[in-house]
């Protein structure tokens, strides 16, 4: 038998005890590797190549606040600029007011929007249909699927911020890069039938010609507006989702403090497996001496079973979190952007086998110095 086969049929010689810590280091790994999910989604994926060439433009001091429509045309003329959309967030109730059934809606310009998200695939015939209806509306593919719309049926949104109800027609379903649960419509529509919705954006999304002219476009658009009764605040797509969840929190120090303390569950785990597992073997450990086998062997014998635990365990636990990651993206939103990589899989097993090297070297290096005859009177 090999040292490897030896190492593997050790691990696992006493079943309950390895199972009862792999079980434990799976959920501490499964809890690890989906906080470095959220954190690369985040904080490092930048999106696609056309996402990193947007920009947001809102009122400086909150959402709450319209900035008048004159600035678009305003913004237009920036260098750098290419397209430039109104978005105005209706929130109105499909079927009723169960969290299941909320999804994004905004009021935009059907001629314009999807030359800012050009990323958003959709027929030509049906954006035309979507254009010339001002009743219409497209909605992303995952959102028609859940409740089984196709073009031509007629979906009703209930006004909660404006006084008014939606009777919307389905003429366009688009995909976009990432999963999401969006409808837009033709603002026109609200501006219509409430008064007060007239020449008003929520926001303008940008298309810059190149992701190097974000920033400077950024700063220009907000010195344009800064002597004006409605300041603007502009940024990047991604800065402007990081807003979100910069109102959660500092979620760095959280998804960083979650981390440290799963790792140290682990090696408090991984330690006490060993610790009991080779303090039982002190006799076994002399008769192995004794037919032949080197301080080195034995030390890799137990740090190479803790090493296995560790990573069985690691391995299951990145399993169920790319899982998870997967389920929760489908959400839409900044969760669309979890991706469990092949990276961040790597990353949480190197840390599985850090952690059960660590937890095993000490009392192995113990182990493998406990002489033959020490060793076989040993009892205990």
């Amino acid at each position: 038998m090999t040292l490897a086969g030896f190492v593997a049929k050790n691990a696992f010689r006493n079943k309950l005890r390895s199972i009862l810590t792999v079980l434990s280091i799976t959920f501490s790994l499964l809890l690890l590797t989906f906080m470095m999910t959220i954190w690369r989604g985040f904080y490092l994926d930048k999106g696609s190549a056309e996402s990193a060439q947007r920009l947001i433009t809102r009122h400086r001091v909150s959402l709450t606040f319209s900035l008048p429509s004159s600035y678009r045309q305003k913004i237009r003329s920036v260098p750098g600029v290419v397209s430039v959309a109104p978005m105005n967030w209706f929130g109105g109730q499909y079927k009723d007011d169960k969290g299941e059934n909320f999804f994004a809606q905004f009021g935009t310009d059907p001629t314009e929007i999807l030359k800012v998200y050009k990323d958003f695939k959709i027929p030509d015939d049906q954006l035309a249909a979507w254009q010339h209806d001002r009743a219409g509306a497209i909605a992303n593919r995952t959102l028609a699927t859940k409740y089984g719309w196709k073009i031509g049926d007629r979906i009703v949104l209930k006004g909660t911020i404006y006084p008014v109800n939606l009777e919307l027609t389905l003429r366009g379903i688009f995909d976009p890069p990432e999963p999401a649960n969006t409808l837009y419509f033709n603002s026109i529509y609200v501006e219509e039938a409430v008064g007060w919705a007239k020449d008003k954006a929520g926001t303008f999304a940008i298309l810059a010609d190149s992701p190097e002219s974000v920033s400077r476009v950024a700063t220009t658009v907000d010195d344009m507006f800064h002597n004006s009764p409605q300041q603007t605040k502009t940024e990047s797509e991604k800065a402007f989702q990081l807003g979100f969840v910069a109102m959660l929190g500092n979620v760095k120090a959280f998804i960083l403090s979650i981390g440290m303390a799963v790792v140290f569950t682990i090696l408090l785990v991984s330690a006490n497996t060993m610790a009991m597992s080779i303090r039982e073997r002190t006799r076994e450990v002399a008769v192995l001496k004794t037919l032949g086998f080197t301080r080195g062997s034995i030390l890799s014998l137990f740090i190479g079973e803790a090493v296995t635990l560790a990573l069985v365990g690691g391995i299951l636990g990145t399993l169920m979190a790319a899982g998870l990651a997967a389920v929760v993206s489908k959400g839409g939103g900044m969760m669309a952007a979890l991706r469990m990589t092949p990276g961040t899989m790597v990353t949480a097993l190197g840390v599985a086998a850090l952690v059960g090297f660590i937890s095993a070297v000490v009392p192995a290096y113990h182990a493998s110095k406990i002489g033959i005859v020490d060793g076989l009177r040993h009892i205990g």
